[in-house]
Parts: structure tokens; sequence; C-alpha cells
């Protein structure tokens, strides 16, 4: 369950009503690989199998879905089991997580921990040079419309208010994958898990999302190689300043006929 229903008391100019309004429950979400718990994932308890596959990828712990023997979701206990295949070497020891930056929140992304474990997988990888020898030139025309699909079909967002959304996009505006989350960085996990599921590689893909540009967030797309990343909010200057240096193409503020792009503007055409 992700959702129920509440009365509340509504002030609307100078009438007074009571009524039943739906909210969003989040839930603390235990992943654990090969038996060991790993990571505390506040979120909305939906779509729970593509947010572990996606959290995974987007830390570094696997590189694709075939790296993964088995995943069993318990939406009872809200436990995540993924057993890595035995050639992965995983070791916990490696992440230098602790009991706090276990958990990660709804507010602020991941912890300082992941988030050195994604830039040394960047670094070793050397993402930023691939990602800048990628020249997809899009119209401006595709950006607004992906995001018009993606906000039209964030049901969750439009019942409650509650959360944000997130989708992927090929270079002909077909919808991919959307999902929706609690939080802007789970949601980007999720579609990322879903496409990986699906063995559907990140080539030639635009991600959308609802929420701000941080840096947690552009890392993701930064992660999966995407070159080009939009949002209907604003840029925040770590994500700016990520985007520049691995070669990402980042678009915020896309509302109506307008958009504001922060780096590497050239594949954008008019």
């Amino acid at each position: 369950m992700f959702k129920r229903k509440i009365e509340i008391t509504r002030i609307k100019k100078h009438d007074k009503t009571k009524l039943i309004d739906e909210v969003l429950i989040e839930q603390s979400v235990n992943i654990f690989i090969n038996s060991e718990p790993i990571v505390d994932i506040i979120c909305l308890p939906k779509d729970l199998r593509e947010l572990a596959i996606g959290f995974l990828y987007s830390v570094g712990i696997i590189d694709s879905f075939e790296e993964i023997k088995s995943i069993e979701v318990d939406e009872i206990e809200y436990n995540i089991y993924v057993d890595l295949q035995e050639a992965k070497g995983f070791n916990s020891e490696n992440l230098k997580i602790n009991s706090v930056s276990r958990v990660i929140d709804t507010t602020c992304g991941i912890t300082s921990p992941w988030r050195d474990t994604i830039k040394k997988v960047l670094d070793e990888k050397n993402v930023s040079e691939q990602i800048l020898n990628k020249n997809p030139l899009l119209n401006a025309d595709q950006i607004y419309t992906a995001i018009k699909q993606m906000q039209t079909s964030t049901s969750l967002y439009r019942e409650t208010g509650g959360c944000h959304g997130a989708a992927i996009y090929d270079f002909n505006t077909k919808s991919l994958s959307l999902k929706e989350d609690i939080g802007r960085h789970n949601a980007i996990d999720k579609v990322l898990g879903d496409l990986l599921q699906k063995n559907h590689n990140f080539q030639e893909v635009l991600l959308t999302s609802t929420g701000r540009l941080t840096g947690d967030s552009v890392l993701k797309a930064i992660r999966a190689q995407i070159p080009i990343v939009a949002s209907v909010s604003a840029a925040i200057e770590s994500g700016i300043r990520l985007a520049f240096a691995y070669g990402i193409t980042l678009i915020g503020f896309v509302r109506g006929a307008r958009m504001n792009i922060y780096t590497h503007p050239e594949r954008i055409q008019i």
C-alpha cells in the first residue's frame, strides 16, 4: 500500500468544509546483498524491484542486470534480497558505509560515502570522455514534448501533489519508462532499473525529471552515460558543475515553450 485516504478540513475563501483526500505513504525499505544489509532507502513503496536494480547500478555495485542472480521483494517487511552472481566478487567493506550513511532519505539524496563510491566508478570507466564523444542533436520541440508527456503521465502527482516523476524517452520522444516516488532521486533510480531489467541500453535516450537537478540526480545520469537531462525545475550549482565536467547537456525550467540550458547547449537546436 502506497497511499491512503484521510479526512481533512479545507478552507477556501470564507468556506470551511470537511472532505476526503488521498496522501502518499513513505516507507523505509532495506536492500540486502548476499544476505548482508547494504542500504535503507526511504521511498514510496511502489516499483521496489526497479528501485533496487537502479540503485545498485547507480552506485556502481552492478554494471548490468545479468550480474544479478536473483532478486526477491518482501512487500510485507519491506526488504529486498539481492543475490549477485558469484563472479561479481562483491565486498561490502569496500563501500565504507556505516549505520548512519546507510540511510537515504527523500530529501537529501545519497550520503557522502555513496557519492564517493559513484565518483570512483565514473573515474575508473573514464565516463566523461565517453559522454563528451556523444553528440546527439535534438530539436527544442522534442524536449518540450517529452516534458509535457511526463507531466501528463505522472498520475500520482496529479492525485496527491506529493511525489516526483522521472521518465526516459528515446530521441523520437517515445516513452521507454516512467516512474514516480516521494524522492526525486528514487524516481530516477526506478526508471534506470526498469530499463536495465528490460535489457534496454541507455544509448540515444533523454532523461526527464520533475525535481531539482542536484548533483546527486545528475550523478545518476552520468553513471548511465545519458547525454541530455531535462527538468521542469531548477538546476543546482552542484548539478551544473558535474554536468559541465562530464559532458551532460543539463536543461531546467522546461515550461511551455521555454527552457534554460545550463551546460553543453550545442546538442539542442531550434
